[in-house]
């Protein structure tokens, strides 16, 4: 076996590829150092040689980020249906099945409440493997949801964004999770209770011309690609050449869009950290 041929994450939105024990690898889309899985796996999926931020999935961002054994998730039976009767290549709901198949979940969002280092937040994370995590009916209702938890339980509340954006089988119902989502949030503060949006790879699309930069604090992964519309369309759009880089987090930080970006090794004291200090009696 060529292991060369593994991995890696860049464009994928499965986990890193393993192969048998004997020979676990991982080769960094970065700096393309062929590295042991475990030591990868070990540094919660950074690269040790470059720092590269590679993709994760729920499973391994509830165990990154909540106390062992706090996570609770609500709304996880609530499913997409399919209103338009929607058919592109293959119908809207055969989509859905598949997205089931590969993750286990019926929407791109899981939601729920945890402790951080002993502070209470209710969580709500993206999944790029369903559907791309994009943004439709029911991942609008378990952001509100959440932020009426966040109400009820006095907590903070926190948004893990990995989006392509809107729901296009969804249409104009995808597309009024927008207006819908922002306004359930506007009534955190009304209630002095904070809101943390953490922007991972890839953030785009109506998800980021929505909840996702309307953060009390904006953090970003290094490395995240942050923006609305990808860089070619904007380029034959405006008919101009845009920098390399311009949707890169660290372009996004020295322009003022976002407020930090945080390595994901210290992501959890950080939240944590900011939970504290936002958060009014």
């Amino acid at each position: 076996m060529n292991l060369l041929n593994l991995f890696t994450r860049s464009s994928q939105t499965k986990e890193p590829e393993k192969v048998e024990a004997s020979a676990q690898w991982i080769k960094c889309k970065s700096c393309h150092s062929l590295m042991y899985y475990k030591e990868v796996e070990n540094q919660n999926y950074v690269c040790p040689k470059c720092g590269f931020h590679i993709r994760i999935g729920v499973k391994e961002r509830i165990a990154l980020l909540a106390d062992e054994g706090t996570f609770v998730e609500y709304d996880a039976s609530l499913e997409p249906v399919d209103p338009l009767k929607f058919v592109d290549k293959k119908p809207y709901t055969k989509r859905v099945e598949e997205g089931f198949a590969k993750t286990g979940r019926k929407s791109s969002v899981v939601s729920g409440s945890c402790t951080m280092n002993g502070v209470g937040v209710e969580v709500v994370i993206f999944d790029f493997s369903f559907m791309g995590g994009s943004l439709g009916s029911v991942e609008g209702e378990k952001i509100v949801r959440a932020v009426n938890r966040a109400i009820e339980n006095k907590h903070g509340l926190i948004i893990f964004s990995a989006s392509g954006g809107a729901r296009m089988q969804e249409s104009t119902f995808s597309l009024l999770q927008m207006s819908k989502t922002s306004a359930a949030l506007a009534k955190l503060g009304q209630h002095n209770l904070p809101y943390i949006s953490v922007l991972t790879d890839p953030t785009m699309g109506g998800v980021s011309a929505s909840f996702a930069t309307l953060g009390d604090i904006i953090i970003a992964e290094p490395g995240a690609l942050i923006g609305f519309a990808g860089q070619r369309v904007i380029e034959q759009t405006i008919g101009s050449e845009l920098p390399d880089g311009f949707q890169r987090a660290e372009f996004l930080l020295e322009k003022g869009s976002i407020d930090m970006i945080v390595n994901r090794n210290e992501l959890k004291k950080t939240l944590s950290d900011l939970l504290t200090l936002l958060k009014k009696d």
